[in-house]
């Protein structure tokens, strides 16, 4: 269970910071496009696509990270000691609920992503580019995010419930 854990942390934290860059390549396209639209008045016709393309798998594949990380929303007001058995319980119960969530999700994204790449969809611009780049993204993200909580349950029962983050003073 220790290497899973670990090969899961090291996935999610790779995940992590790739989307981090990735999201700051996001900015400097939509620099560039405000830069040409306005200063140029020669706006581009393929940075809309390619940036709605990358922030929808961005934003998917950062969600394991998070979970990672302990930085999810979360209200502690009744179970705030992270060493009881209660709060594994709860903690336990809410990654169960979000592993629910992140297994339908996968599981319709899949037939989705399956369906438009046997079908051969592609989006209705300029670009036309494949719609299986952007469904990918939902189950890929969702996947990683369910083998994340999984992760994160073993290391609830064997570790303990760590303290987010931001409560050890970590920014990310």
């Amino acid at each position: 269970m220790t290497r899973f854990m670990s090969a899961m942390d090291a996935l999610s934290e790779i995940s992590g910071k790739l989307c981090a860059w990735g999201f700051f390549v996001l900015g400097l396209f939509v620099s560039y496009e405000v830069l040409m639209r306005d200063l140029f008045t020669m706006p581009t016709i393929w940075v809309d696509e390619v940036v709605r393309v990358m922030q929808v798998w961005l934003t998917y594949l950062a969600t394991a990270y998070v979970l990672k990380h302990r930085e999810m929303i979360t209200i502690d007001i009744a179970f705030r000691r992270h060493d009881t058995a209660m709060r594994r319980v709860v903690e336990t119960f809410a990654i169960l609920f979000m592993l629910l969530f992140a297994g339908v999700a996968a599981w319709y994204g899949f037939q989705l992503w399956l369906k438009s790449t046997l079908a051969g969809h592609t989006t209705d611009s300029f670009l036309a580019l494949p719609k299986w780049a952007t469904h990918a993204s939902v189950w890929v993200g969702m996947s990683l995010l369910g083998l994340q909580g999984l992760a994160e349950i073993v290391r609830i029962w064997t570790v303990g419930v760590p303290p987010p983050a931001s409560q050890l003073g970590d920014e990310v």
